[in-house]
């Protein structure tokens, strides 16, 4: 009886040197990640209502959609809209109102808008309606950015007790330079950034954080192994030896992924696209700026054992 062999995006054999490559991958990845952060702060992130506050209405017309005739029929109304955009289907559209001061002021405003809708689109239907106060939107912008940061000390904590601290810096630094590059592909996509988004972003550090153990893992064992060989060499050698369980891990999640990015609707397809983006990221930094890290971190720390002088052997004579 014979095993049909498994299917291996990457050979056993391979053996890329792509240490050769440290401060290229360093540089590029120093250039996205200021990139972000300005991105950041201009034009922004598209805020979703959790973190913004406000008003909004996904209503339902008979027919496609037509987005000159709602926005003509809100300002005739004077009802100051901050957004309208379609939503899922052509005929589904979501409208964003500013917020409110009290209750009474937002059903006046849901009301406003349903009337106005009627009488331009006759047969709208309201399909749902959510209010956010500013104190709450707040509040849940805190604890989304405090979630975040809870998660990057939990980690710094646990590769710093699983490893040596220069394995553990490596890591959290490379984690929170993924975490601005997402910042700045969500600035850039304007793709609304609210609890959800915050989700997907801990899942994504979840996802980085493994792949760099799993990589930090084989250089501690091959640290172990090959007591005399240069850091820079041994490095390689374990990124090489986890290349195709880290492309395998990667594809399989990639794949499975992409499907919900492209048909998971308006409430999915974010979460989705913001795990592909991870993904790839994630991978990438494990080899081009995790192990880079470490190099520099631990060139005369983690081989200190190595650079000791080895102690001659006593001659026959003198025994």
């Amino acid at each position: 009886m014979f095993l049909k062999p498994s299917f291996r995006l990457a050979p056993d054999t391979t053996h890329f040197n792509f240490m050769r490559g440290r401060f290229l991958g360093l540089l590029v990845s120093a250039v996205l990640s200021t990139a972000s952060v300005a991105l950041f702060f201009y034009p922004g992130l598209n805020l979703g209502i959790d973190f913004s506050g406000g008003i909004v209405m996904q209503v339902r017309t008979p027919g496609p959609a037509n987005f000159t005739q709602i926005r003509a029929a809100l300002t005739a109304d004077h009802i100051p809209e901050q957004g309208v955009q379609r939503f899922g289907d052509d005929s589904d559209v979501l409208i964003r109102l500013n917020t409110q001061p009290t209750e009474a002021a937002t059903q006046q405003a849901v009301a406003a808008v349903k009337a106005a809708l009627e009488k331009a689109v006759p047969g709208t239907r309201i399909m749902r309606t959510d209010a956010v106060g500013a104190s709450v939107s707040a509040e849940l912008f805190r604890n989304g950015l405090l979630a975040l940061g809870i998660s990057l000390l939990m980690i710094l904590a646990y590769i710093w007790f699983r490893f040596e601290w220069q394995f553990a810096v490596g890591a959290v630094v490379t984690l929170v330079l993924d975490i601005t590059k997402a910042i700045g592909f969500l600035a850039l996509t304007r793709i609304e950034f609210d609890l959800v988004m915050v989700a997907a972003i801990l899942t994504v550090l979840g996802y980085s954080t493994n792949d760099k153990v799993v990589v930090y893992d084989r250089v501690r064992e091959n640290l172990r192994k090959y007591k005399t060989m240069p850091l820079r060499e041994l490095i390689d050698l374990s990124i090489n030896e986890t290349l195709n369980r880290t492309l395998g891990t990667s594809m399989t999640v990639f794949l499975a992924s992409l499907p919900l990015a492209i048909f998971g609707g308006q409430s999915i397809s974010g979460f989705a696209t913001i795990m592909l983006f991870g993904i790839v990221v994630g991978t990438s930094s494990s080899i081009f700026i995790a192990a880079p890290i470490l190099l520099f971190l631990g060139e005369q720390r983690l081989r200190r054992d190595t650079a000791a002088p080895v102690p001659k052997e006593t001659p026959a004579a003198d025994r």
